[in-house]
């Protein structure tokens, strides 16, 4: 996933409290604290895959979908879902879906994965905006064509509209997919309450959202793990994780 240069690029930075990005500041604690985030992303894989639950959340930080294989930028060092998806693949795992929908892009996941068939990487977010990625034309390259599927949403959207895409279109695509694991990018900056996205998700939606996919994972009889992403009103971000849990739980 991130090679050894890449690492010792970002370990130093923050031993040194250089800012890898605009957005993306880093003091001595952050690089013990991708750690953490990454391996934990991992050890909820292992879960799943053992049979210890059939779903999982791992509330992380620093996040890590905009981690490119070589890039860390928008607050993201490490990509969590990406390594997690990289260790369930070592493991012996054939095919993963992974399905985005904080209010940004996941470049760095699709990045990873653009040019593999070994995971199917869904994203509904919104669009134009940061990070300038994850057009409907972006659909993968080489062994990767077709293994992407980005589903834009225009700024305002609703829940609606958000539950209508993973039904019409994220979906059918991971029925024909069937894959051995389901890892979600839970981002919760699509709320209407949240000061840096520009969507009007309402805090339910982020349940019914979780109920589709965990309803995906038990026809499909595979295990759902999400991995927490973007959110930055602490109100609003709080509830919706509390939804998503119940959903999880259920």
């Amino acid at each position: 996933m991130h090679g050894p240069e890449y690492l010792e690029r970002v370990r130093s930075a923050c031993a040194s409290s250089v800012a890898l990005d605009l957005d993306t500041p880093v003091v001595p604690a952050s690089w013990e604290a991708a750690l953490h985030a990454a391996g934990g992303a991992a050890a909820l894989v292992e879960a799943l895959l053992s049979g210890a639950a059939p779903t999982a959340f791992a509330g992380l930080r620093p996040p890590g979908h905009h981690a490119e294989p070589g890039r860390a930028m928008g607050f993201c060092l490490l990509s969590n879902v990406a390594i997690a998806a990289s260790h369930a693949l070592a493991l012996g795992v054939e095919r993963v879906l992974v399905v985005d929908w904080d209010v940004h892009h996941g470049n760095g996941t699709q990045a990873a994965f653009h040019d593999r068939a070994d995971v199917l990487f869904v994203s509904l977010h919104q669009w134009p905006f940061y990070p300038g990625s994850g057009a409907r034309s972006e659909t993968g390259a080489g062994a990767g064509e077709g293994y992407t599927l980005n589903l834009p949403l225009a700024a305002g959207s609703e829940g609606s509209e958000w539950l209508s895409a993973l039904d019409d279109e994220a979906l059918p695509a991971a029925r024909a997919y069937r894959p051995q694991l389901i890892l979600v990018s839970a981002g919760f900056d699509a709320h209407r309450d949240d000061p840096i996205g520009g969507c009007a998700l309402a805090t339910a939606d982020f349940g019914a959202l979780a109920s589709r996919v965990v309803e995906l994972g038990s026809e499909l009889d595979v295990p759902v793990g999400a991995v927490l992403e973007g959110g930055y009103h602490l109100d609003a971000l709080a509830a919706s994780v509390v939804a998503t849990l119940d959903a999880l739980g259920r």
